[in-house]
């Protein structure tokens, strides 16, 4: 009904007030003219942002979440830094790579998809959130390639994972050495992941497998520098790899002379490992290692496994949040009146990428 003094259609919200102004009954008729609007609300625009100040606390708590485990990440990596050095050759970049560039994708799509539904337009937002659907389950699916290529070659969360320390593991045990057999496994690992010279596997080291091996460093209780330059002479087929002293990685402790290689088994904690400016480029195997860092070479693993399966966790949330504002936007639910679920499950998913652009880098490119 028009206006009488002004000969125009009063909007939703000014019904909405005028009604409040007239007691319950007149809330009433506001709630009629305004389905969506929740009995606990006065306007639309309180519920909007009500929902949205909602979200942005629930994302604030993610953030915190997540927060601690890249500061586990950070301390570790920190005190540790020649695992990272080692154990990231088992990461498919390639595969990391092509995940970031679809979840980027996803993310153009979802925030396209919620400026459709502020237009009103029902076909378009139906087919960018089919889209951000299929970013979704394509990231999923190469998630779950990489995770059968780890699982394949006894790369498991846990202590079934391949480096855990042999002592502990029954699956290891030999009755003459139990580290024999793990040995001989993760020198086969590391054939097939390109670390080491080998058949160089099926391709599943991030390009690494069957490329030319790269020069890797030998530890050595006294190394000759002059060893190490007749060793990677240019023009010439390779030979012995280049000796570096085990204190360039593991100095001793201030004031320490050396340390033989029983005391560094016996190395207090808090020195922390550094490699050799000349070493950065070269490629350990687990037997460059220090015996120290032996056992903790799964570690990298687990952090791997609980930062990038959380993640996937929240993207199956995601897809199921996406799944139902599909099907509602499919039935015409959402338009220029009402699209507050989509504008919510896009902030989520926005989270969920750039959590993402920051796990990507620090487990597959930064060694």
């Amino acid at each position: 009904m028009q206006d009488p003094e002004t000969g125009t259609q009063p909007t939703q919200a000014s019904q909405h007030h005028d009604a409040g102004a007239h007691g319950q009954g007149g809330d009433a008729h506001a709630h009629d003219h305004a389905p969506h609007l929740a009995h606990h609300f006065d306007t639309p625009t309180q519920q909007f942002e009500s929902g949205k100040l909602g979200m942005w606390v629930f994302l604030a708590t993610e953030i915190l979440m997540f927060g601690g485990l890249f500061a586990a990440y950070g301390m570790y990596r920190g005190n540790h830094p020649e695992i990272y050095l080692y154990a990231h050759h088992y990461l498919d970049t390639t595969l990391g790579a092509i995940n970031t560039i679809i979840l980027l994708a996803s993310s153009f799509t979802v925030a396209w998809g919620v400026r459709a539904a502020q237009k009103g337009q029902r076909k378009l937002l139906v087919t960018l959130l089919l889209l951000t659907l299929l970013g979704g389950f394509g990231f999923m699916g190469i998630k779950a390639i990489e995770y059968t290529s780890k699982f394949t070659h006894d790369l498991w969360p846990g202590s079934a994972n391949m480096f855990y320390n042999p002592t502990l593991n029954p699956m290891f045990a030999d009755a003459n050495d139990p580290r024999a057999a793990q040995l001989e496994a993760i020198r086969h690992l590391e054939e097939y992941y390109g670390i080491r010279g080998g058949h160089g596997g099926g391709g599943h080291g991030g390009g690494h497998a069957g490329a030319i091996e790269q020069p890797r460093i030998t530890l050595t209780d006294d190394a000759d520098p002059g060893d190490a330059e007749a060793a990677s002479g240019q023009g010439e087929a390779p030979g012995p790899s280049p000796a570096v002293e085990r204190s360039m990685i593991n100095p001793p402790a201030v004031g320490a002379g050396g340390l033989s290689e029983e005391a560094l088994g016996e190395a207090p904690s808090h020195v922390a490992p550094h490699m050799p400016a000349a070493a950065a480029g070269a490629t350990l195997t687990y037997e460059d290692l220090p015996p120290t860092e032996q056992s903790r070479a799964h570690m990298f693993f687990q952090i791997y496994y609980m930062m990038t399966g959380l993640h996937a966790v929240h993207v199956l949330v995601g897809l199921g949040l996406i799944s139902w504002i599909t099907v509602r936007s499919f039935r015409g639910a959402f338009g220029p009146a009402y699209y507050t679920p989509v504008d919510l499950v896009g902030l989520y998913w926005h989270l969920v990428d750039l959590i993402w652009i920051f796990l990507f880098p620090l487990l597959y490119l930064i060694h």
